[in-house]
């Protein structure tokens, strides 16, 4: 599952590829069918807690994000020495109005490098219907663009931040079907719409970093070494989970979920309850 020549150029000069096959419709079936099975448990659906760093609480997570499908095109635009520093369910029920505004990730995630890369990928099917994602090519090479905290309620970013006056022209959409990827690197402008399909639209992503990186905003941080070696030692190594809701990884997901809350709300007005 390796990138073709042509794939990393345009990642280096447009700050995205898709799609990334990964596994087989199937494969990604049995994931959702676990986590849909949690989801019935408690409710019919996730905490807000546990939609981020979630391969803390589920063991298929924590597989996927040292999965070689996943990490040999990873190790393509990074190097073979790779941190996980987190993972984010994206959840929008059929017919649902969620959304998620244009944005940079990197203007709240307090990571020193511009070099994070987002593999997002689809246990669902993420058409143009279900609100893919899309994105702003070359967006990643410039400044990074003014952005405006909205609090929308229909939003899913935690404090609803937006860049507002995008040309929405030269937005290219990047459907996916269960089991494939996209990647992009976080500084590029990305967003989506709502889900007018008649299934759920279920994605994950996960953001992997070189070691060198740094949290420049928290005061603690962690990340998982998932291929290679940390030579840095900037952030705390995070647990294994032996299995679903391993209790220990439980207990350090708890201090791990409230760090990345901290930096993302870093000087924000209000602190809405998403992540």
């Amino acid at each position: 599952m390796t990138l073709t020549a042509q794939q990393v150029a345009q990642y280096d000069r447009d700050g995205y590829v898709c799609p990334v096959p990964v596994m087989t419709p199937a494969e990604a079936a049995e994931l959702r069918r676990r986590l849909e099975a949690v989801e019935a448990s408690q409710g019919g659906k996730l905490e807000a807690v546990q939609r981020s760093r979630a391969h803390l609480l589920f063991k298929w997570l924590d597989d996927l994000i040292r999965d070689a499908r996943v990490l040999d095109p990873i190790e393509q635009l990074i190097g073979p020495d790779i941190l996980c520093w987190s993972t984010i369910f994206w959840i929008k029920d059929a017919g649902s109005r969620s959304f998620v505004s244009w944005h940079q990730d990197n203007t709240y995630w307090g990571l020193s490098s511009r070099n994070v890369v987002t593999a997002w990928f689809a246990i669902s099917s993420a058409s143009l219907e279900a609100g893919c994602m899309k994105v702003m090519p070359g967006t990643h090479r410039g400044d990074t663009l003014a952005h405006e905290d909205t609090f929308d309620e229909d939003n899913m970013l935690t404090r609803g931040q937006s860049i507002r006056g995008l040309d929405e022209a030269r937005a290219v959409s990047m459907p996916l079907q269960a089991g494939e990827m996209s990647l992009h690197n976080y500084c590029v402008a990305h967003g989506s719409g709502p889900n007018l399909s008649p299934d759920r639209r279920i994605g994950v992503s996960m953001h992997f970093m070189p070691p060198q990186t740094r949290q420049v905003v928290g005061s603690w941080d962690c990340a998982a070494l998932v291929r290679g070696t940390d030579r840095h030692g900037h952030f705390a190594p995070t647990p294994v989970p032996a299995h679903d809701f391993d209790p220990a990884a439980v207990a350090f997901h708890t201090r791990a979920a409230g760090a990345m809350r901290d930096v993302l709300y870093a000087g924000a007005a209000r602190k809405l309850q998403r992540l």
